[in-house]
């Protein structure tokens, strides 16, 4: 049994409980943190923020479900598969609607906060460029993972085809 398939069920299992605590935070802690805090009622970002997280939640379940399914894959040993390049291509998919979300997101909240007067630090503002243009490396490194994964599969179909 190789290391690969040894580590394949502890993965899965703390793939459900990420997926479950992603579960819980949709339904239960990002709305009451966002409508029913005490004082939310007059916060003009409490809805966009609620969605904002509802939505990167969603993409997260996304990747989570793509990653299951690749395992699966490498358990048959059919990763080096065009099947294998649809799930990637869900999970890079994922990644970039996760991080145009983020970058509207923080575009947004750095105007509010610059054309507000009393809401001039610049700490938050540096943080959440930070932070858009570390999504954005995760982003070109899925994509160039993808890249690696699909000639890969062209050397391994090759190879087959030589044999």
């Amino acid at each position: 049994m190789s290391i690969v398939s040894r580590l394949v069920i502890p993965l899965r299992v703390l793939l459900v409980m990420v997926f479950l605590g992603l579960l819980v935070a949709q339904v239960m802690s990002f709305p009451g943190e966002f409508l029913f805090e005490e004082g939310s009622e007059s916060d003009p970002w409490r809805w966009p923020l609620l969605l904002f997280f509802e939505l990167e939640a969603l993409c997260l379940q996304v990747v989570i479900v793509c990653v299951w399914r690749l395992l699966t894959l490498v358990q048959r040993d059919r990763i080096f598969t065009p099947a294998s390049l649809r799930w990637v291509d869900v999970i890079m998919w994922a990644f970039v609607a996760a991080w145009l979300l983020l970058a509207a997101l923080a575009g947004s909240l750095v105007a509010y906060i610059y054309f507000t007067p009393e809401l001039r630090d610049p700490g938050t503002p540096a943080l959440l460029i930070g932070i858009t243009l570390i999504g954005a490396v995760l982003v070109l490194l899925v994509v160039v993972m993808r890249e690696l994964l699909r000639q890969a599969t062209s050397l391994r179909t090759d190879m087959e085809g030589v044999i």
